[in-house]
């Protein structure tokens, strides 16, 4: 779990509805279901015409992804591929064709494969780079699905405004419930701004922060395999790659 991000839209929440109840209002007056209604099914219909079908499902399962995070990964890439490069050093690159069904990421497993397979280093690079631009023009599309609804939502919350005015105005003979039908109309308003502000933008942030954490451990996977097909020494291979890592300080494999 990210705690950074659950408690920040905690924090966010908490701060407007203590607001709220400060100004002596109540929980029941923001919670419309009409209003949630238009501004939800109207955000995501945009969304949906702007966007193929797929890259919007796509963007539903990457969700959990802001709230949740596997941690430091490349520490473990890292030790991996410093082990590959000491058994090739051992015994030949050839010897690593016996790891790669134990190999999990498919991005590494590819590479090696083509490593163990011969292909040169430049051609290797040449190969990995087109799938690592592949795949993230992929990933790309995904914060952009979010930042979509961030710029839809607010709109479509001055249209459910809009609509429950409307339906005011058309009951003005009733001029008790016209002040509290323009609180509630006015509701979809706050649905609309709270949403895109408070989840859909920031949520954009973090899947391109996200994205852009597992671009660098493709290029980190990438340098350590080119490295292992050009003979490179182990602790030179593990010097290089903690760059990729914020410049770390090597541990004991490389320091011994």
């Amino acid at each position: 779990m990210d705690a950074g991000s659950l408690a920040g839209i905690l924090l966010a929440l908490a701060g407007i509805l203590s607001g709220l109840l400060l100004e002596g209002g109540y929980l029941g007056q923001v919670i419309q279901p009409t209003a949630a209604m238009i501004v939800f099914g109207g955000t995501l219909g945009a969304v949906m015409l702007q966007f193929p079908l797929k890259t919007v499902l796509a963007a539903g399962q990457r969700l959990a992804r802001v709230f949740l995070h596997r941690g430091d990964e490349g520490e473990a890439l890292l030790r991996q591929i410093v082990s590959f490069a000491n058994k090739a050093r051992r015994s030949g690159i050839v010897s690593l064709d016996q790891e790669l069904p134990r190999i999990a990421d498919p991005f590494l497993r590819q590479a090696l494969t083509l490593a163990v397979d011969g292909t040169e280093p430049p051609e290797l690079r040449r190969i990995m780079e087109v799938q690592m631009e592949n795949a993230g023009e992929m990933e790309a599309r995904i914060p952009a699905v979010f930042e979509s609804a961030g710029g839809f939502s607010p709109t479509i919350g001055i249209i459910g405004a809009v609509i429950g005015l409307i339906q005011v105005m058309q009951h003005l003979d009733h001029m008790d419930q016209v002040g509290r039908g323009i609180a509630v109309a006015f509701v979809a308003t706050i649905y609309g701004v709270g949403s895109a502000n408070l989840f859909f933008l920031p949520a954009a942030g973090k899947l391109k922060q996200r994205a852009r954490d597992e671009q660098r451990l493709k290029e980190m996977a990438l340098e350590g395999v080119i490295s292992i097909v050009e003979g490179m020494n182990p602790r030179m291979i593990e010097v290089k790659l903690e760059s990729f890592r914020g410049g770390k300080s090597p541990g004991p494999e490389a320091q011994r």
